[in-house]
């Protein structure tokens, strides 16, 4: 029988990207923790508020509301000069989108800075518009596309220089920490590789609230015990802040309804 080889077929853009970003994390211990949070208040409030906005940014802005109060969760390990932690006064999360690229669904990064002085509706239209605008319309896609266009040896100088040096650029260019998810496909992924400090993951959130969140984290900024506690507070900030926050929209919905309802004959 004749034997027919294979083909090769030629990184795309996004491909390269995914590369340089795995290349970079590897070189950092990570380490992920799991909690299982009860939500089902926030549930029933999401279901029922103006916009229903979507759990990511739900769980951004409720982790950079407890990043704020815990200075740890904003500093990064430099090896250079000398090995040393930056924190970065705010948090900038840096979200994974999903978008189609020719033939092939690649996955980008959008930022949102200061997710703690944003409120969660703000967060999510962020995130919608930058899913649904044509991918030259996104700065940090067009960055994206752009550079994953340079030969290897000048991206990988990039990213090193983005990653070893400056802690202010590595905040900018990367972010303080990241949130990847696959929940609206039904899966989840608990083991991340990332260059940022710590990453936010959570699986499908059932009926009755319940959800497995997973935090996977750099060992050399933070240990376990000290990974751990920010996921118990990221649960009480969504249980209480954010779903004040919800209701506080389901409120202003029955406000409008109630001054453009045309008067009882």
């Amino acid at each position: 029988m004749p034997l027919f080889s294979g083909r090769k077929v030629p990184l795309s853009l996004p491909r390269r990207f995914i590369g340089d970003l795995v290349h970079c994390a590897q070189s950092a211990p990570l380490m992920t923790v799991e909690r299982r949070m009860r939500l089902a208040a926030v549930v029933e409030a999401r279901e029922q508020a103006i916009g229903r906005p979507g759990w990511c940014a739900l769980f951004t802005r409720a982790f950079a509301l407890v990043a704020a109060r815990r200075p740890e969760l904003r500093r990064a390990y430099l090896p250079f000069p000398r090995p040393h932690l930056y924190e970065h006064p705010s948090s900038v999360a840096s979200v994974a989108v999903a978008r189609p690229v020719g033939d092939e669904e690649g996955v980008f990064f959008v930022h949102v800075r200061a997710p703690e002085t944003q409120t969660a509706w703000a967060i999510d239209s962020y995130l919608r518009r930058c899913q649904e605008r044509p991918l030259e319309d996104v700065a940090m896609f067009r960055r994206i596309l752009q550079t994953s266009r340079w030969p290897l040896p000048l991206r990988r100088l990039l990213w090193g220089c983005q990653t070893w040096f400056s802690g202010f650029v590595r905040a900018r260019n990367l972010g303080t920490f990241g949130v990847s998810v696959v929940s609206n496909f039904g899966a989840a992924s608990p083991h991340l590789l990332t260059p940022v400090t710590s990453a936010l993951n959570y699986g499908v959130v059932a009926p009755d609230g319940s959800v497995e969140v997973y935090l996977t984290f750099d060992q050399r900024v933070l240990t376990p015990a000290v990974a751990v506690r920010p996921l118990g507070e990221t649960e009480q900030t969504l249980s209480l802040e954010l779903l004040k926050e919800l209701r506080l929209l389901r409120a202003s919905s029955r406000v409008i309804v109630c001054r453009i309802s045309p008067p009882v004959a």
